[in-house]
């Protein structure tokens, strides 16, 4: 459950995150790259009486020339004055225009021949870093796209205006909705990746049932250094198997040699007879020479009956012995050997 509560989480994140973006910042990207195309498009006479309508709003600037000759085509440039100081206008109508030094200059000139205080030039396009640092010299403020365009938005017809806002909020809920669906797969897929994870680190009930993981014992000792009846424990030193085991019955079992399948049956047979002893809840081989024992006794009491039937078979009888503590009892894991080599 908890991969998949963190890929929910995931996805979430990552969708909202994306929303965010998208609308609040794509969007809005979106609306005046739309306003400035329409802005562009407009007939030059109304670009300018938006333009002219900003600034005498905006700033109090009024038109030097006679308002009543309305069927003279407007020109590019013209003189505005906000009472004791006049001002020359000049737009590049267009988004191809790229302001650099030149038409900054040319702008300051004209407005010094002019006895204008300073320039104004506006532009949908764009404004080069050499031309914005001539403005600075030159007495000259330039509107490009980007800043133009929240000035003239409120005075926008109101069917172009609709028609801006609802283009971009749609191209906004598209992207909005690629995202969702990207956020959902990405979801799946750290889902997936953490089932995957967990299951490797998660132990097989079936293989190792109530078996805590240990670490590898140390390796038999030498056949120089054995000794018959000693038992090997991790924490305390040899010491000898009970003395009342009876000895190993002249059977099958008592082969000493066996091939690989009767090996396997003869620890299958010893896990079985082990599962019936009083004390010990089961017996798990965890490899061919490691046998866990699931105790639910005293150390002293299961001990001498797994002995006794370890040593029924010869073949077992060296095989580590792996002693767990109790359910529910804080004791150590004990490792010990029926008898050595």
């Amino acid at each position: 459950m908890l991969p998949w509560i963190l890929a929910l989480l995931s996805a979430l994140l990552t969708c909202s995150l994306a929303v965010v973006y998208l609308w609040w910042i794509k969007r809005r990207r979106k609306e005046m790259q739309l306003g400035l195309q329409a802005l562009a498009g407009m007939h030059w006479r109304e670009f300018s009486v938006l333009v002219k309508r900003m600034l005498r709003e905006q700033r109090g600037l009024r038109e030097l020339n006679d308002p009543a000759e309305e069927s003279r085509e407007p020109s590019s440039d013209f003189l505005l004055s906000d009472g004791p100081h006049t001002w020359l206008v000049s737009c590049k109508h267009g988004l191809a225009y790229r302001i650099g030094t030149a038409a900054v200059n040319e702008l300051g000139a004209a407005a010094r021949l002019a006895g204008a205080k300073g320039g104004v030039l506006l532009t949908e396009g764009r404004i080069e870093r050499d031309g914005r640092s001539a403005a600075e010299k030159q007495a000259v403020e330039v509107l490009d796209g980007p800043r133009l365009w929240p000035l003239l938005q409120p005075y926008l017809p109101p069917d172009i205006e609709t028609r801006v806002r609802t283009s971009a909020r749609h191209e906004a809920l598209r992207r909005i909705a690629i995202a969702a669906l990207g956020s959902v797969t990405l979801g799946l897929l750290v889902g997936l990746g953490l089932q995957g994870l967990h299951m490797q680190d998660a132990p097989s009930a079936a293989q190792v049932p109530t078996v805590p993981a240990v670490a590898e014992t140390a390796p038999s000792p030498a056949p120089e250094q054995a000794s018959t009846a000693a038992t090997v424990e991790a924490d305390v030193p040899a010491v000898a198997p009970p003395a009342s085991l009876p000895a190993a019955p002249a059977d099958a079992r008592s082969e000493p040699n066996p091939d690989a399948a009767t090996l396997e049956r003869f620890q299958s047979d010893l896990a079985r007879a082990l599962a019936g002893k009083p004390g010990i809840a089961s017996g798990v081989w965890l490899t061919r020479q490691t046998l866990a024992i699931n105790r639910t006794g005293e150390l002293e009491a299961v001990w001498p009956r797994v002995c006794e039937e370890v040593l029924h078979y010869p073949a077992l009888r060296n095989v580590r012995i792996q002693l767990n503590a109790r359910p529910g009892v804080d004791e150590p894991v004990r490792w010990r050997q029926c008898a050595t080599y």
